[in-house]
């Protein structure tokens, strides 16, 4: 069943409590007073989210105190290779039952070679000192995830 709508620019950003790479439990709530950027793929080491992540990688250091994190319904261990083959170095989110990719409304229905399956659409939110939707980009292509970030901070 697909999720809902993503939310919008000025809402609060729906709350989370997942485990990361390394199986600790993390919350969005635990980063108040900092910009985060959560961006959603389909499935970690894919070429695609491969370029998605390390183009955020590449410009971590350009981003102040920003924090990335990655959701995708990849199990921990497999978030943790991901993380050490291209030395990622951020938080990445196993989002097995796609429970918080419904609540951002990116567990979508999708079509490959006349197929149809439920998936997540890549899509990323930045989200404000104060957990608000800041901007939002849905459908958002993996090369093009970086550059929005750095728009977005004025960087």
């Amino acid at each position: 069943m697909p999720s809902g709508s993503p939310p919008s620019v000025g809402d609060r950003a729906p709350a989370f409590h997942l485990a990361d790479q390394h199986g600790t439990k993390q919350r969005l709530s635990g980063h108040t007073g900092h910009k985060v950027l959560i961006f959603f793929y389909p499935k970690a080491d894919t070429p695609g989210c491969t370029t998605q992540a390390c183009g955020l990688r590449d410009v971590a250091d350009d981003i102040g105190d920003t924090v990335i994190i990655g959701i995708s319904p990849d199990a921990p261990a497999k978030l943790a290779r991901f993380d050490e083959k291209y030395g990622l170095g951020f938080t990445l989110l196993s989002d097995e039952d796609h429970a918080v990719a419904e609540k951002y409304g990116v567990w979508v229905e999708k079509n490959m070679y006349g197929k149809k399956y439920m998936g997540v659409q890549r899509s990323a939110f930045l989200i404000d000192e104060a957990g608000k939707v800041e901007q939002a980009w849905p459908k958002i292509s993996p090369k093009d995830t970086p550059t929005k970030l750095l728009a977005a901070l004025d960087v």
